[in-house]
């Protein structure tokens, strides 16, 4: 790996995770922690990371904590018009698992005034959204906080899935390819991830067209494990002839007139 794509993976990380410790780092990038520090030095230079003793924290994300908001706001009308077409596949009576995420977010923002739902969530943002909702029972995982995404990881929020059945599972993901599968730019999530799959009888990854092509650092597997995928018609050509030669299912959330 080139040292400008390790920086942009570490940044990724730091995107999700929110810190990082130089050990660690280099662990996953099987790099010397001198190369580690050094990349730091340059994100921060940048102006997108704080560096601290030992590790490094991504900016601003202690003002995004107390105000409750997501990081990543980019392609966010890609990800409304996915969160609308995710919410008219979710019926009455339904149980669902709403991963954390933006586009998840705007899933969980077309679901007020519903009712009639049990929806279980790993999103703190999407549990407080929904939470005052008379029609929803929320139900949140335990787990490790991260900051950035306003959402809990580790193995102990994918232990809170064992012996869990939902109808259907809104899957978030960093990005998806025939090569790759899916992928992810934390390894704590993919655990997580895995025991959302298990418990739901249908899967439907909702991923702007952006991430489409894209790789993270972290794999979940082949694309497989999904049965659906909610996209933006602004999908390139290329890519969804590519998903139909495979036969992979595909729901366009097409714009309103």
């Amino acid at each position: 790996m080139l040292a400008n794509q390790r920086r942009e993976k570490i940044l990724e990380l730091l995107k999700e995770d929110g810190s990082a410790k130089v050990i660690k780092l280099a662990k996953i990038f099987k790099v010397s922690e001198v190369t580690i520090r050094q990349d730091l030095e340059r994100l921060e230079s940048e102006g997108f990371i704080r560096r601290e003793h030992g590790g490094a924290f991504l900016k601003n994300v202690e003002d995004s904590v107390k105000s409750f908001t997501l990081l990543n706001q980019e392609n966010l009308e890609k990800k409304k018009l996915i969160g609308r077409k995710a919410a008219e596949l979710i019926e009455p009576g339904e149980t669902i698992i709403l991963d954390s995420g933006s586009t998840t977010t705007e899933i969980a923002r077309c679901l007020l005034g519903r009712s009639g739902l049990t929806v279980i969530t790993n999103a703190l943002n999407i549990a407080m959204m929904l939470g005052a909702e008379p029609g929803i029972d929320v139900i949140v995982t335990g787990g490790e906080f991260k900051p950035p995404t306003l959402s809990l990881t580790g193995q102990k929020a994918a232990t809170f899935f064992e012996d869990i059945h939902v109808d259907k599972l809104f899957l978030a993901t960093a990005g998806i390819s025939l090569r790759s599968g899916l992928t992810y730019p934390s390894l704590s999530d993919i655990v997580v991830k895995k025991a959302m799959i298990d418990s739901a009888d249908v899967t439907y990854l909702v991923a702007d067209s952006t991430k489409i092509g894209k790789n993270a650092f972290a794999s979940l597997g082949a694309l497989s494990l999904i049965d659906y995928i909610i996209t933006d018609p602004f999908i390139d050509p290329s890519h969804l002839q590519l998903f139909r030669d495979h036969e992979i299912e595909l729901i366009i959330a097409e714009e309103t007139k």
